[in-house]
């Protein structure tokens, strides 16, 4: 099984946009570059539990919510929605 923690890049780019952000302003808020929230964004990196918690933090998400998969890495199975 990959173990990598999969960004849901579409979540991510809506939460963004929502609170008028760009890509550096982001960066900027969350202490990180602007080519790292570029390339999650891109799906081109996948980020640390860290950085997954920090950003489901700021935007006040669960993580599942940004990172789908986080249940089957841990549990080794899909969270049941309600």
């Amino acid at each position: 099984m990959d173990s990598a923690l999969k960004v849901d890049r579409a979540n991510l780019k809506k939460e963004r946009l929502k609170m008028n952000l760009t890509r550096k302003k982001l960066a900027y808020e969350l202490q990180m570059s602007e080519e790292t929230i570029k390339k999650l964004e891109d799906g081109t990196r996948n980020p640390s539990i860290d950085t997954a918690k920090k950003l489901a933090l700021f935007f006040g998400k669960n993580l599942d919510y940004l990172f789908p998969d986080i249940f089957l890495i841990t549990f080794g199975t899909k969270r049941n929605k309600k």
